[in-house]
């Protein structure tokens, strides 16, 4: 078994668990862009679609990394060989549906890659929940001031 793709895995999951916490305390600066505040807040709308990118991008290429590893997305139901272009696609493609909650159930996920599809989905559901948080936070600080 390699290091590296375990390395690779540690420093992807490292920046979208950096990207979340950034969004729910409600950092300004988003990828060294500052951020605006305005009544309605399009900056926030933007970091959370940013968010949202970042983690479905970095669950896909956990995924990609991992297939090199024997972790691989099961298709339909049986195991299928794929080049790696179709397994990066499998992945980003995967990761998407899991995190939009949607899990049609045409991929699934074998061995450590269940578990790993789990956190992605909580993280689904928890982060529109920390983007409504954010904007009532902001909201009850204008009335304040």
């Amino acid at each position: 078994m390699s290091v590296l793709p375990w390395i690779l895995v540690i420093a992807v999951s490292y920046v979208i668990a950096k990207s979340i916490y950034g969004f729910v305390l409600g950092e300004r600066k988003i990828l060294g862009i500052k951020m605006q505040e305005r009544r309605f807040s399009v900056e926030m709308f933007y970091s959370l679609l940013i968010t949202y990118a970042i983690v479905i991008l970095g669950f896909g290429l956990i995924y990609f990394i991992l297939s090199f590893e024997g972790i691989y997305l099961v298709e339909g139901g049986e195991l299928r060989q794929v080049t790696a272009i179709g397994s990066m696609i499998h992945s980003f493609y995967f990761s998407g549906v899991t995190m939009l909650t949607i899990g049609y159930g045409d991929i699934s996920p074998i061995g450590i890659g269940r578990l790993i599809a789990l956190v992605e989905a909580l993280i689904g559901y928890v982060l529109p929940t920390a983007f409504v948080i954010q904007i009532v936070t902001n909201n009850q600080e204008r009335a304040q001031d």
